[in-house]
């Protein structure tokens, strides 16, 4: 079997979904700002690149999936920040969005970077978001171009089908 591995080559004519989180703005302005940086650094251009705004992280997987269901998009890019707090809030939040992007990328073949931070502390998500542990956001859009890559070099659910046939 050869060797199959994605590089940062955008598919031409592909277009990118950032769907982020109002919550923690000072965080999710940063991790979005560095996303967009990175597309465009790897080629995309600005206008192949939309950013939707919701709520909170909690509204980010039902946002993805219409993202997903219209395809129009070749991959999606879900930035966020949810800090502990006193209660168990914070877990259900955090789990669920998780939960809910890899439910969208598996039910409709898509990548979906998980770029919402689950912090303990607020410094913990500055460290993330261009502080001393990088920017999420530039690694969560990287890692969207590469999977896009890497899947146009795979054969299609449908080509897999008439090979085992």
């Amino acid at each position: 079997m050869p060797h199959i591995e994605g590089d940062l080559r955008s598919p031409t004519g592909a277009r990118y979904a950032i769907i982020a989180s109002r919550w923690n703005p000072r965080i999710t302005d940063t991790l979005v700002a560095g996303a967009r940086k990175t597309f465009t650094e790897n080629g995309v251009a600005e206008e192949a690149v939309d950013v939707i705004r919701v709520p909170g992280a909690w509204e980010i997987p039902v946002t993805a999936a219409r993202i997903a269901a219209a395809g129009q998009h070749a991959a999606v890019v879900a930035l966020g920040c949810v800090v502990r707090g006193d209660t168990r809030h914070y877990e259900q939040v955090a789990d669920g969005c998780s939960e809910g992007l890899m439910r969208v990328a598996l039910d409709y073949g898509l990548p979906v970077a998980n770029g919402v931070l689950a912090v303990d502390r607020f410094e913990d998500a500055e460290a993330r978001a261009g502080g001393s542990h990088g920017n999420k956001g530039e690694e969560a859009a990287l890692v969207v171009i590469e999977m896009c890559h890497l899947l146009d070099q795979l054969p299609a659910a449908h080509d897999l089908l008439e090979v085992l046939e």
